[in-house]
């Protein structure tokens, strides 16, 4: 189907056709069971430690801005690298020291406007 013109026309996202693209069998088959492996205890288990770093990896490059390197060359980039997984690693150690739990997931701001609505 395709758009009309319609007054608000302006605020849609495209005016490009959207396509729909079909996996091949074999390729769903194996897009379904892999869903279906991240619902046992085991994969939640296995994948508990990928989600670790992942959060430290994130609180490196929302905080510490880890994507730039402010310096030309090898040499001074990985001694920044050095410094910055060191500065975490203060952090880390000073939430411990004062007692506070490591976040478990940011809230989205619309999770937290929908939470004060309730």
């Amino acid at each position: 189907m395709d758009c009309k013109v319609c007054s608000g026309r302006a605020a849609c996202t495209g005016n490009v056709r959207r396509t729909l693209t079909l996996q091949s069998q074999e390729r769903m088959q194996a897009l379904l069971a892999a869903r279906q492996r991240e619902n046992t205890e085991e994969f939640k288990e296995s994948y508990r430690h990928r989600v670790g770093i992942e959060g430290v990896h994130s609180q490196g490059t929302r905080t510490m801005g880890l994507r730039r390197s402010r310096y030309v060359g090898l040499p001074k980039t990985h001694l920044a690298h050095i410094t910055i997984a060191t500065a975490m690693n203060l952090v880390q150690l000073s939430h411990w020291l004062n007692g506070e739990a490591p976040e478990q997931t940011r809230t989205t701001a619309f999770k937290r406007v929908m939470k004060q609505t309730v």
